[in-house]
């Protein structure tokens, strides 16, 4: 169901008051006609069609009603005395009227009442719905901060791994050298100070490519962990974010009933 503005709302239930309103002024119009016509019977000939006026003065007395102006008044039905019941038969109608407008007006505050109950309840779902949320980002937020140590921990140990593969490096450079040395020194041994430093460049060269992998394997680690780190950064804003939010929506839950209390009290 969407929600209504006040304006609508209040629109809506102005038009609901009158049409109430003028029903209840056609129902009491005809109820006070009945109502008179059980109640008065000389009121009652006012409000009787005028054929069964003149069957009635047909049927009567000839001595007690005859056809004149001056015979209407000894039947005890002036003209002047049937104004003064037909404006007091106005002024009951307008007072009737009345009473249904004020009856109207009270129902049109209890259906506030109720808009402003119903607007509490959604208040209320909505910060259940951005509680939800907020644990939801929470998880998330832990998650990602548990895969970060994760993370952090792995490059630890590739930096430990580094360092043993720098230091082996430059062992195996410091042996490479010693064997051109002796290479100088030892014309006779050529043969085998050749061999002895091919394995050697071999295994220098298969150091400085695993110290290459190792680098490459930091840099891509540093990379995750900043990533990571962004990620968390995200969460933490958006867990902040949909904290805040989820104050509000209680805030003001609160409020809604609060104000529905006052109402219906």
């Amino acid at each position: 169901m969407p929600c209504l503005s006040n304006t609508e709302i209040e629109i809506m239930l102005y038009c609901q008051a009158m049409f109430l309103f003028l029903l209840s002024l056609a129902c009491g119009s005809r109820s006070h006609i009945i109502m008179v016509s059980d109640t008065d019977p000389d009121m009652a000939r006012l409000y009787e069609p005028v054929s069964e006026k003149k069957q009635t003065a047909s049927g009567g007395s000839s001595e007690e009603c005859e056809t004149g102006f001056g015979v209407q008044n000894s039947c005890g039905l002036s003209i002047n005395n049937a104004k003064s019941k037909a404006s007091s038969i106005a002024l009951k109608a307008a007072q009737d009227a009345k009473a249904a407008n004020d009856a109207q007006l009270a129902a049109g505050e209890a259906a506030s009442l109720q808009v402003k109950q119903d607007l509490a309840e959604k208040a209320v779902q909505a910060a259940r719905a951005a509680e939800a949320a907020l644990a939801g980002k929470q998880q998330i937020m832990e998650q990602l901060e548990l895969e970060e140590k994760e993370a952090v921990a792995v490059v630890g140990e590739v930096k430990s791994s580094l360092r043993s593969t720098q230091v082996n490096a430059e062992s195996a450079m410091l042996a490479f050298s010693q064997a051109k040395k002796q290479l100088d020194r030892l014309k006779v041994l050529l043969t085998e100070a050749t061999a002895q430093m091919s394995n050697i460049e071999t295994f220098a060269n298969g150091a400085q490519l695993e110290l290459d992998e190792k680098g490459q394997l930091l840099e891509a680690a540093n990379r995750r962990v900043e990533g990571i780190s962004r990620q968390v950064g995200a969460a933490r804003q958006d867990y902040e974010k949909t904290k805040q939010a989820a104050y509000k929506a209680a805030c003001a839950a609160v409020e809604a009933k609060k104000k529905a209390q006052m109402m219906q009290t």
